[in-house]
């Protein structure tokens, strides 16, 4: 079983520390050596699983592994709050702004589960449709800014298309998100036709929640995502799931058992009241038409 006392601050900071040391071709055992620490203490540092984490200790790898100086600095904030078990993760607090943590999650995640009542899910976004919503995030920002963050965005779409073990995706998108312009109507249309085609996919379920099915549970529920991280053998969680919910100032990250359960009972009411998917991909398609009689 996974270590109970792990958290996800101590099991990004693990991630980082490892991808690095393997980048700076150093085994473990001789890492332990040159950061004269002991070859088990750096195997539960790699593993979140050292409950007792030094900030020089972190400095002196980061140095030693060659990570670059804002990297650094946001690792050594992970290793600041790594006895934080619901983690609210403010924007350029300890860590800095740039450093995503969301998205060294969602690469390690093996199945993603989605609400996401009035916007087009970020991996399932059109680049016409990103740059639309990038331009209006940050009107001041350059061109080259803008077509930086969008082509990030593509490059983590890599993980629901890859042939070799897709991430599993399971989405319900509430109607507002197909009517909700982003960019001209061409590029709405363009965005839905995207949706119905990737629903198509093996590893990928898109619904929709109609206007009409009201607020299930009587609940007005935020967009969130509940990640999964496998198993190590049946029944045994590679490491405990989450909740990530995106914030305009930081992030919020859900461990607990019950805040799990509550979303995963939320989302369920919300699946059950979704159209099914051949429902929803006709539902994209219509719509998708409807938005093309509008730049004509």
């Amino acid at each position: 079983m996974p270590d109970t006392g792990s958290t996800l601050p101590r099991r990004q900071l693990g991630r980082h520390l490892m991808e690095w040391r393997s980048r700076a071709g150093l085994s473990q055992a001789k890492a332990a050596q040159l950061l004269e620490i002991g070859a088990s203490s750096l195997q539960r540092l790699e593993k979140g699983q050292n409950s007792r984490i030094r900030s020089r200790d972190i400095v002196a790898a980061c140095d030693l592994y060659g990570v670059p100086e804002d990297l650094a600095d946001a690792l050594v904030g992970l290793a600041r709050q790594a006895n934080v078990k619901s983690w609210w993760h403010q924007y350029g607090d300890l860590i800095p702004k740039d450093f995503d943590v969301y998205v060294g999650l969602e690469a390690a995640a093996n199945e993603l589960i989605s609400y996401q009542p009035e916007l087009v899910p970020g991996l399932l976004q059109t680049p016409e449709y990103d740059l639309a919503l990038v331009r209006q995030f940050s009107p001041d920002a350059s061109v080259e800014d803008w077509n930086r963050r969008v082509q990030i965005k593509q490059q983590r779409r890599h993980i629901i298309t890859r042939k070799t073990q897709p991430v599993r995706l399971d989405v319900v998108v509430g109607e507002a998100a197909l009517w909700r312009v982003a960019g001209e109507p061409a590029v709405m249309a363009a965005q839905l036709k995207h949706l119905a085609d990737m629903s198509t996919r093996d590893n990928i379920s898109i619904r929709v929640l109609p206007f009409r099915a009201g607020f299930p549970g009587g609940l007005s529920m935020p967009p969130f995502v509940i990640l999964g991280f496998g198993e190590t053998a049946p029944g045994e969680p590679a490491e405990p799931p989450l909740i990530f919910l995106e914030g305009v100032v930081g992030n919020l990250y859900l461990e607990k058992g019950d805040d799990l359960e509550s979303f995963e009972r939320s989302y369920d009411r919300i699946s059950e009241a979704a159209l099914d998917a051949v429902s929803s991909r006709n539902l994209l398609r219509q719509v998708a038409r409807e938005h093309e009689s509008r730049e004509r």
